[in-house]
């Protein structure tokens, strides 16, 4: 039985010093009106370009962030490969809009793809669609409320076939990431036709489900069934969801019904039911767990030892966020699961507004700073009992 406790498995690549630093963290985090106020201060400070990612780097980017560049990275992927741990690089520069800046975040791609040929503990490279097209585009993409999107579809598909080409070369999977509600279908349907051309003898692309829609249950069987009938496999990375708030928000504003699940109890079946379904279905599906939830990922464990999955069955990964989770990872790690960290990069200034909005649109982020910051204290209890 997996066991999550264990704080000196979970922290044994940490310092005592990063782990302080770590609890003040957490502490801001946790306390809600003083995160508003700091991540507006850091919006605010980015915006009008005044000098503060030297405070950033040593503080709220060391935590979460695995470097400012490719390069710099792979320190932290040697780090946490000593622990049995994977890691998955993610360019996390958003709102691209210029062909240049796309460019750059597709050459980018390409980097983030060849590193993992040569390097075996870097599980899976990563894309985010609205990186390489941008909202606006995806927006019209998905609607297409009479304008003539040809070009912009053939655009968006051939830099997503571009890279998932570049993948299938070198035999590494790439996740597609997932956006708002109101441009996924068109993702959907682009990564269905990736995953169709590539997932023939290994599961090259994988598809990101975000469980808190209400159809995603549906659309996993569709998806099988399509695959099944067509003669390829199917790779899905499982996460509860990113945007939440903004979702109902733009439900609510548009007069719509919510396409989210209406509580966190409703969200938790259906991801556990996704599982479920994969782990059954695991002749013809892959799938990387991306949740900070003990429950599902003790859930997953007894899934798999029931189903006669073996820990380190290459088609089951579990994954959690660089600097938060390490409880599950790190434990999970040493009981010899495949695990892997998520681990965003890039320039300080233009990871500042993701780190922002990933909190900002994470609406458990206090319970889970409150979990991480028990589970801190714990750890650093029990060293200065070992020093006394």
């Amino acid at each position: 039985m997996i066991f999550f406790e264990n704080t000196e498995i979970a922290f044994a690549n940490k310092s005592t010093s990063s782990l302080r630093r770590a609890l003040w963290l957490f502490r801001i985090l946790q306390i809600g009106p003083l995160y508003v106020f700091w991540s507006k201060l850091m919006g605010f400070c980015v915006k009008y370009r005044l000098p503060v990612s030297w405070i950033v780097k040593r503080t709220y980017f060391k935590q979460f962030c695995g470097g400012t560049s490719l390069d710099e990275s792979v320190l932290t992927v040697v780090k946490l490969a000593k622990y049995n741990v994977k890691s998955i690089l993610d360019y996390s520069v958003e709102g691209n809009k210029s062909i240049d800046e796309i460019r750059k975040t597709m050459d980018e791609s390409v980097r983030g793809i060849e590193l993992p040929a040569c390097c075996a503990n870097i599980a899976f490279a990563v894309l985010k669609p609205s990186a390489i097209c941008g909202e606006d585009i995806l927006s019209r993409l998905n609607s297409n409320n009479g304008i003539d999107i040809s070009r912009n579809t053939n655009v968006f598909r051939e830099r997503v076939e571009e890279l998932c080409w570049k993948a299938y070369e070198k035999k590494i999977s790439i996740m597609i990431d997932a956006e708002d509600v109101v441009f996924q279908d068109f993702i959907d349907e682009t990564v269905t036709e990736m995953m169709e051309k590539f997932n023939r003898d290994k599961i090259i692309v994988y598809n990101t489900i975000q469980m808190y829609r209400t159809d995603r249950l549906e659309y996993l069987n569709k998806c099988l069934e399509r695959a099944v009938s067509k003669g390829y496999k199917l790779g899905f990375k499982l996460v509860r969801g990113a945007f939440m708030e903004k979702e109902r928000a733009r439900a609510l504003q548009m007069n719509y019904s919510s396409p989210i699940w209406p509580d966190k109890d409703s969200t938790d079946r259906a991801y556990n039911q996704a599982l479920g379904f994969c782990v059954y279905n695991i002749d013809k599906i892959s799938i990387l767990a991306g949740t900070h939830n003990e429950e599902s990922c003790f859930f997953l464990t007894e899934l798999m030892k029931k189903n006669g999955v073996a820990k380190n069955d290459s088609r089951i990964y579990f994954a959690q966020l660089y600097g938060m989770g390490d409880h599950i990872s790190f434990n999970l790690a040493c009981e010899g699961y495949n695990v892997a960290k998520y681990i965003p990069y890039g320039p300080i200034n233009k990871v500042i507004p993701y780190l922002i909005r990933s909190a900002n649109e994470n609406s458990s982020i206090a319970a889970q700073a409150s979990r991480e910051r028990s589970l801190i204290a714990t750890e650093l209890k029990r060293r200065k009992k070992i020093k006394l």
